[in-house]
C-alpha cells in the first residue's frame, strides 16, 4: 500500500501526524506539480482530485483523512487516538468534527480567497474554475475568531481537546491553527488556554513530521 501525498499541504499533513503518532510507516508518493497544483496523472487516476489518498494492495482507493485513518485504526488500535468505549469515541469525533468544520474549512476559506494561486480554485477537487468571493475573507476571519474562542474554553478545563488523553481531535485541531497561519492569522495573545496547549502539542515529536 501507499499513500499519495502532498507534503506541506495541512490535509496530508494531518495524516502525517496521526501516522507518526501511532509509528505506522507507509510509503509516500508525492503529487504536487507545479503552481500549487496535483500532477496530471495522479488527477487522472483519482480524479476527486485531493490528497491524501490510501491505495491498498488489492488497488481500492480510499481517500480522505478520517476514512485513512478510521483504516488504520481498526489495524493498528494502539495507542487510541480515536477514542476508546462508546461515550469515547463519541467525544473525540465531536471534537474532531468541529475542529475540521470551524478550524480547518474556515482556514480553508480564508486561503483560497485571498491567494492569487487559488483566483479561480474557490472549492477543492473541483476541475471547473470557482471564482473567489471576497467577502469570504470577512466570514473566514470571524469562523476563526470563534473558533479561537471555543477552543480557548474547552481547553480551560482540559488537557487536550476531547479530554485527558491526546486525540485525532488536538491533530486537526494543531492542524487546522497552522493552516490559519498561512494567512498570518495567529491564536489571540490573551488565549491563554488555547497556547497552553499550542505549545505543548508543537513540541511533540509527530508535529514534525
Amino acid at each position: 500500500m501507499k499513500v499519495y501525498d502532498w507534503h506541506i499541504a495541512p490535509n496530508p499533513r494531518r495524516l502525517h501526524i496521526y501516522l507518526a503518532e501511532k509509528g505506522i510507516k507507509v510509503d509516500l508518493e508525492e503529487v504536487s506539480g507545479e503552481g500549487f497544483r496535483l500532477l496530471p496523472s495522479y488527477i487522472a487516476k483519482y480524479p476527486h482530485a485531493m490528497v491524501p489518498m490510501l491505495e491498498l494492495d488489492d488497488g481500492t482507493l480510499i481517500g480522505e483523512v478520517m476514512a485513512i485513518a478510521r483504516y488504520f485504526e481498526e489495524l493498528h488500535p494502539d495507542p487510541p487516538l480515536m477514542g476508546t468505549d462508546a461515550k469515547d469515541k463519541a467525544i473525540v469525533e465531536m471534537w474532531e468534527r468541529r475542529a475540521n468544520e470551524e478550524g480547518m474549512l474556515a482556514a480553508s476559506e480564508l486561503f483560497r480567497n485571498t491567494n492569487d494561486a487559488f483566483a479561480e480554485r474557490g472549492l477543492p477537487g473541483s476541475a471547473l474554475p470557482v471564482p473567489r468571493i471576497p467577502a469570504l475573507v470577512d466570514r473566514a476571519n470571524a469562523r476563526l475568531s470563534r473558533f479561537f474562542s471555543k477552543l480557548d474554553k474547552q481547553l480551560a478545563d482540559n488537557e487536550f481537546v476531547a479530554g485527558s488523553r491526546y486525540t485525532i481531535a488536538d491533530v486537526t485541531t494543531l492542524c487546522g491553527i497552522d493552516f490559519a497561519k498561512w494567512t498570518a492569522v495567529e491564536i489571540p495573545p490573551d488565549h491563554k488556554n488555547l497556547r497552553r496547549w499550542y505549545d505543548a502539542v508543537s513540541a511533540r515529536p509527530s508535529a514534525k513530521a
